[in-house]
């Protein structure tokens, strides 16, 4: 507490010598005598807002701070009477309340000048209630100046209680109010007649709630979308027609055998890039459609350009600098994949790589992936995550294969999810799948083969990266199971 100054006398001729803010006893003996002299009333010697509330009383702490009342005593002979904030929730009929303690209602009219008020909303309150609420108004403030005169003498005053029954008041004049006008509202409604335009809304509500009655093909076991209709996450009203847009679409990006016209490229440097894309996408732990998409841009750009051998690396860093934009939640920087290419290349070579792509594929990122396929035909067979995964293990470690670039996504979709329902000895290809999918077992027997059989080949160790990544406990070690020598399909 810093040591108070005392107006009309020096501090090197006071009576007491005041040492790191210490008040003496004949100092504030002093004090007292000149605080008498201008006040006829008595003043408090000591602050109480130091020492801690009485236990009787409990102070509850708002995260705006305590509302203290505005009480400062000048300690140089200047002393500015105690100020009272009174919060009026609304004004008082002196009639009513001069019936009950004339001298209250005096309180109740000193309002300082200088103070500011709390801004306060206005109750609606009924006429009957006047003079209950005038009677709660008194003893609220009857209550607040019995606690000021208290013998504790604390600063702190009764204002969180009178705010907070004030509150509680507005918030059950404003509940009546409110149903009161639900009340008017609905017998508005109940008197009108029903117009045909809500009669239709009504009829387009119920529609769109009510759960349809589909005719299935025979052989299909559930209606998936159906037994999901009321899921808003599901979009079973449209689902169909979103993956029969996406099958339409495939045809707009065509990837042909690019590799006789590049001339610094070959199969397997095309393998090495896109494991080298897997482990980039493992360490930023970038979505796997981030990855897919990465690689289809990739494929675009070599079928209209000729690339260079020290500009592959580049080309597949831009393809997933793109693709982490289009689909990731938080992409990563420029400075990050600048990093990962342990400084080959500048921050100008990738934006102009970066443009380069997006023109060959005029800007259209809308690329169907053959991810997506494949937990839309998962989830509609109803198979384990085990399952699932491993179809995820198939269908990853074909994007390395030259092979497969020129067959549809839909279709290595649908293929990987066979492989992986044959390497489980969980039974082919059923009417289920062939209904939701659109593919029958003679549309995808030839890629099933080929997809096996790229699982059979023993890649280099720098081609490891997809089967150490399904290798791991988190994606149940689906690269360990034992491979089929022969299909029977």
């Amino acid at each position: 507490m810093a040591p108070p100054k005392i107006l009309g006398q020096n501090r090197q001729g006071s009576t007491a010598t005041l040492r790191k803010g210490i008040t003496t006893r004949s100092q504030n003996s002093l004090l007292n005598n000149v605080l008498k002299s201008n006040v006829g009333r008595e003043t408090r010697a000591k602050r109480k807002a130091e020492v801690s509330p009485s236990k009787e009383r409990t102070n509850k702490r708002y995260a705006f701070a305590n509302i203290t009342n505005a009480i400062t005593t000048s300690l140089g002979g200047q002393n500015q009477p105690a100020k009272k904030v009174v919060i009026l929730s609304k004004p008082v009929d002196e009639s009513n309340v001069a019936s009950e303690k004339p001298a209250d209602v005096t309180a109740l009219k000193v309002v300082p000048a200088k103070v500011k008020q709390v801004p306060r909303v206005k109750p609606i309150i009924k006429k009957d209630d006047k003079t209950e609420t005038a009677n709660k108004i008194v003893n609220n403030n009857r209550r607040s100046a019995d606690l000021e005169k208290s013998e504790d003498n604390s600063l702190y005053v009764s204002a969180l209680e009178d705010v907070n029954d004030s509150i509680k008041r507005t918030r059950r004049s404003s509940n009546k109010v409110d149903e009161k006008a639900n009340d008017k509202h609905v017998e508005k409604v109940e008197r009108e007649p029903t117009s045909p335009a809500s009669e239709n809304k009504v009829s387009v509500a119920s529609v769109l709630m009510a759960v349809p009655e589909r005719q299935l093909p025979e052989g299909v076991q559930w209606d998936f979308d159906v037994e999901n209709w009321l899921d808003p996450y599901q979009v079973s009203h449209y689902v169909m027609d979103i993956f029969e847009y996406l099958k339409e679409r495939e045809r707009l990006f065509p990837i042909g055998d690019y590799m006789d016209r590049q001339v610094c490229l070959s199969q397997w440097m095309r393998a090495l890039l896109i494991d080298w894309m897997v482990e980039v996408q493992e360490s930023f732990e970038l979505n796997h459609e981030t990855l897919y998409l990465a690689v289809k841009l990739v494929d675009l750009y070599l079928t209209k350009m000729t690339v260079g051998k020290e500009t592959l690396q580049l080309l597949g860093a831009a393809s997933l600098f793109i693709a982490s934009k289009f689909d990731e939640r938080i992409p990563p920087m420029v400075e990050d994949f600048l990093y990962i290419c342990d400084g080959a290349y500048t921050q100008r070579e990738l934006i102009k790589m970066e443009m380069n792509v997006l023109k060959v594929v005029n800007f259209d990122l809308g690329i169907p992936l053959s991810y997506r396929f494949l937990r839309r035909y998962a989830r509609c067979a109803k198979v384990s995550m085990a399952t699932l995964t491993l179809a995820r293990y198939i269908l990853e470690h074909s994007l390395m294969d030259y092979t497969m670039i020129r067959y549809s996504d839909s279709k290595l979709a649908a293929a990987a999810l066979l492989l992986a329902l044959l390497m489980k000895d969980l039974g082919g290809w059923n009417q289920t799948l062939e209904y939701y999918s659109g593919y029958k077992l003679d549309d995808m027997r030839d890629i099933c083969n080929l997809l096996n059989q790229s699982l059979h080949k023993k890649h280099k160790d720098s081609l490891k990266t997809v089967h150490n990544k399904y290798s791991h406990k988190i994606f149940f070690e689906v690269a360990k199971l034992p491979l089929k020598e022969t299909l029977d399909i």
